[in-house]
């Protein structure tokens, strides 16, 4: 096939350890790798399509932002509006792989396919997954039902949807994982195979990111100490706050109280569960329960995690929505 027909494919490299390998000065994994250095070892990939790559940074998964997600939203972005770019695969570290894929899908407005990928594995270990799992980011990105299927993340043969996928294991290949909904499809044997659309997909014109949207987790005697300090104390007053409460969603009675008090601030709180499966509901009555929570003006974010929810908030802030605004795209029925 002449190299004139080959489709144009866009690889915005941002770190993670697909990028690292073991450095005995440093005594440990650390970014190295450019971007061609990584294509060297796919050698493929080059017969697949013609690439334009994109040197974004050497970040590991940790040191992410939004700051930095809205950099490369509009790095993205742009590439996406070039009609000779066919779609985006975006390398990025795992840690922080799920928050970033579902930042660029609340904020990218295309249909073309943009997937996700990185790798468990660094580039000194024997068994690097990181090429197989470019190539097979390439793949997904050449079918054509990607189109509209919003941003997806590939790892492991497995094709996930930004908005539902999570790190469920520290170090396994098979680490991500959609626990509500299951994947989107899979690549076997060099083939891709879509079996659903996600469930759901919103957008996002951030103008301006807000500056403070903690999670307060909540566990076994809670103390209020940590929303305290947040309402009172913090550099900056927070513009939403996310809780991830127990069960189906409820908190114990001192972040009950505090979380009226945000309330009465007029800063929005949503609330999810920190069980990594099923949504919340305002089903219990007692003090801190769903109910409650509810009727004072909580938001429930359904299946959302808590850092999902964050990211959400966070492109919602951005876009100057209202708390009622908030509302109906948090709150599914």
């Amino acid at each position: 096939m002449s190299s004139s027909v080959k489709p144009r494919v866009a690889l915005v490299f941002t770190g993670g350890t697909i990028s690292m390998k073991l450095d005995n000065t440093f005594g440990g994994i650390v970014p190295a790798l450019s971007a061609d250095e990584i294509l060297s070892r796919s050698p493929s990939i080059h017969t697949m399509c013609n690439l334009e790559c994109i040197e974004f940074g050497r970040y590991p998964g940790p040191h992410m932002n939004p700051e930095r997600m809205v950099e490369l939203s509009r790095c993205v972005q742009e590439l996406a509006e070039q009609p000779s770019i066919h779609g985006i695969v975006v390398t990025h570290g795992t840690d922080t792989l799920e928050e970033t894929a579902y930042f660029l899908d609340c904020t990218v407005n295309t249909p073309k396919p943009i997937v996700v990928v990185g790798s468990m594995r660094n580039s000194s270990e024997p068994d690097w997954d990181g090429p197989r799992n470019l190539r097979d980011a390439i793949l997904l990105v050449l079918h054509p039902k990607a189109r509209g299927m919003g941003v997806m993340v590939c790892l492991a043969d497995t094709i996930q949807a930004a908005s539902e996928v999570s790190k469920m294991d520290t170090s396994n290949l098979n680490t991500f994982e959609s626990t509500n909904f299951g994947p989107l499809g899979r690549i076997v044997n060099g083939s891709v195979m879509l079996y659903r659309q996600p469930v759901r997909r919103d957008y996002f014109l951030v103008k301006e990111l807000p500056r403070f949207v903690p999670i307060i987790k909540c566990y076994a005697s809670s103390e209020a100490e940590l929303m305290r300090l947040i309402l009172d104390h913090s550099m900056h007053q927070p513009e939403g706050i996310v809780v991830e409460g127990m069960g189906v969603g409820n908190v114990p009675p001192p972040v009950y109280h505090q979380i009226l008090r945000a309330l009465e601030r007029g800063i929005p709180v949503v609330l999810t569960s920190r069980c990594p499966i099923g949504r919340v509901e305002h089903l219990y009555a007692y003090e801190g329960a769903g109910k409650q929570l509810y009727e004072a003006g909580v938001i429930f974010a359904d299946y959302l995690s808590g850092q999902k929810a964050r990211i959400k908030l966070i492109a919602a802030l951005g876009a100057g929505y209202t708390i009622e605004q908030l509302r109906s795209i948090f709150e599914w029925a």
